[in-house]
């Protein structure tokens, strides 16, 4: 084999292997342009609450990522607690995702406390796990607090400071 055989056969194989390298570069991104969500469905992601609609000691429900969402404005009875209450001024909030953590069926609010019929589960006007077979209390989604609005579906400092807690 004459050298300059070798040298074309050198170039054919360097060549193979960077078309085939960029080849498979593109490959990859277009797989994690694939993965990605689009951007309708991120912005899908969001639900807002108006905070001063929100009646003194009744709960207010709505739905986020098709989950309920259990809005409660406390009022002076119900007792504060700064490891899972949303302060917005002078008022206090729990916000938690309405499904036990036991099994995830829905609790109803009856006398300042969560109640799962389902097994017996209690919560407090918290959220927090009181009685019965639930591992933990009820979840916080992510948020953040704009003005009186509440944004679900978006991390703000808010919520990194109640998650730091609970």
């Amino acid at each position: 084999m004459s050298i300059e055989n070798k040298k074309r056969r050198d170039f054919i194989g360097l060549s193979f292997t960077a078309v085939a390298a960029v080849g498979g570069l593109a490959g990859l991104v277009a797989m994690k342009k694939t993965w990605d969500p689009l951007p309708s469905v991120k912005a899908a992601g969001f639900t807002t609450v108006d905070l001063s609609a929100v009646v003194e000691g009744e709960l207010y429900q709505t739905q986020w990522r098709k989950k309920p969402i259990f809005i409660l404005k406390k009022s002076s009875d119900m007792k504060p607690d700064d490891s899972r209450d949303v302060v917005v001024g002078d008022a206090r909030y729990t916000v938690c995702i309405g499904l036990c953590t036991h099994l995830g069926c829905i609790p109803s609010f009856k006398n300042n406390q969560f109640i799962c019929a389902c097994h017996g589960g209690l919560f407090d006007a918290s959220g927090n796990a009181t009685f019965g077979p639930p591992p933990r209390g009820l979840d916080i989604p992510p948020f953040k607090i704009e003005g009186t609005t509440l944004v679900l579906g978006e991390v703000g400092p808010e919520y990194e400071k109640l998650v730091g807690k609970a």
